[in-house]
């Protein structure tokens, strides 16, 4: 399925396993943090373990679309105070088992402590608690450090490098929240497209939220491709995008196929809605049309009696019958 430069709206491990192998060069993304946050939907207060392997086999299809050198720049932020989740560390180990190399770690100061309150034991070292100012995000690559491609369109300058080379970046939060919990900054994207992709590389964000890697790709001749489950996301990145181009970008929605994940399951359930098909056939066949593989037969035994069914299990005998002298009606099928 082509999405490339579209706003796909559904599941999206629905959508990735569509996607073909080989076809992404960098994919920036920031998944749900699992904190609570009120995401249009999504329930990010899922079990813990569930959490992880669910973004598990995100990463998997991730590996797969990513071609051989192709980069995921992962932003993940510590989680909790009181009770510390290393989140970073999980989803890095996770990555690092499926084959990923892990290639930098980069720290982003987002220079928000204007106001604290979670100090914990004030001005006591009983128990006194760190605010986690920053993010992180994790860069890995696919079977390979080299990306390849041409020189012309690597866009650029000394400057930018220079500065985006420097593993400490002081970029302010983003403060246009356009309905989401968590948007990314434009500056963060924008430096992870320059400093690791080329012009005309296809980019992808799978929890593509309110569509800002897409924005940055258009600004910076990249092809993009957007996915979230949320519809109301995928509109309003789609807004944004005909602000800045002029045009018009629909969104593409793709529906989640109802099945169960083991294949032996699909197969019982098959056969059961056989039976009852066929069974609802033989139903409406007696009843309508008085047949079936097994005849049903009718005698009239005396006035005064009433009318039997009788399940007939031998062949019918024509003549047997006529030398009885009886008004007989048999049903075949």
């Amino acid at each position: 399925m082509d999405i490339v430069n579209q706003l796909v709206n559904g599941d999206v491990l629905e959508v990735m396993t569509r996607a073909p192998s080989d076809s992404v060069h960098l994919a920036i993304t920031s998944p749900p943090y699992n904190v609570g946050k009120a995401y249009d939907a999504h329930d990010d207060e899922m079990d813990y373990q569930d959490y992880l392997n669910w973004l598990n086999r995100v990463w998997k299809e991730t590996k797969r679309i990513l071609v051989p050198g192709g980069r995921l720049c992962l932003n993940v932020a510590t989680t909790g105070i009181k009770e510390f989740t290393p989140l970073h560390h999980d989803l890095t180990s996770q990555l690092r088992r499926l084959g990923m190399r892990f290639r930098t770690e980069i720290i982003w100061d987002k220079q928000s402590m204007k106001t604290r309150t979670a100090w914990g034991s004030f001005r006591s070292p009983s128990n006194p608690h760190i605010i986690p100012s920053w993010e992180y995000v994790l860069v890995f690559s696919k079977e390979r450090n080299k990306l390849d491609g041409k020189k012309q369109d690597a866009d650029i300058t000394s400057e930018e490098f220079v500065k985006f080379s420097n593993g400490m970046w002081h970029i302010t939060p983003e403060t246009r929240r356009d309905s989401h919990p968590a948007p990314f900054p434009e500056e963060l994207v924008y430096r992870l497209v320059k400093f690791y992709s080329f012009r005309g590389n296809t980019v992808l964000d799978m929890f593509g939220g309110v569509g800002t890697v897409a924005l940055v790709c258009c600004k910076t001749k990249r092809k993009f491709v957007h996915i979230d489950v949320s519809e109301e996301y995928c509109r309003t990145a789609g807004k944004r995008l005909e602000a800045c181009l002029g045009v018009r970008v629909a969104v593409r929605h793709v529906r989640r196929k109802r099945r169960t994940a083991d294949p032996a399951v699909r197969g019982l359930r098959r056969n059961d809605q056989k039976t009852k098909r066929r069974s609802s056939k033989v139903f409406l066949g007696r009843r309508r049309h008085r047949c079936h593989a097994d005849p049903i037969v009718r005698v009239r035994k005396r006035p005064a009696a009433r009318r039997v069914q009788q399940r007939r299990t031998e062949p019918f005998d024509e003549v047997l019958w006529a030398r009885q002298g009886r008004r007989k009606h048999a049903y075949t099928k």
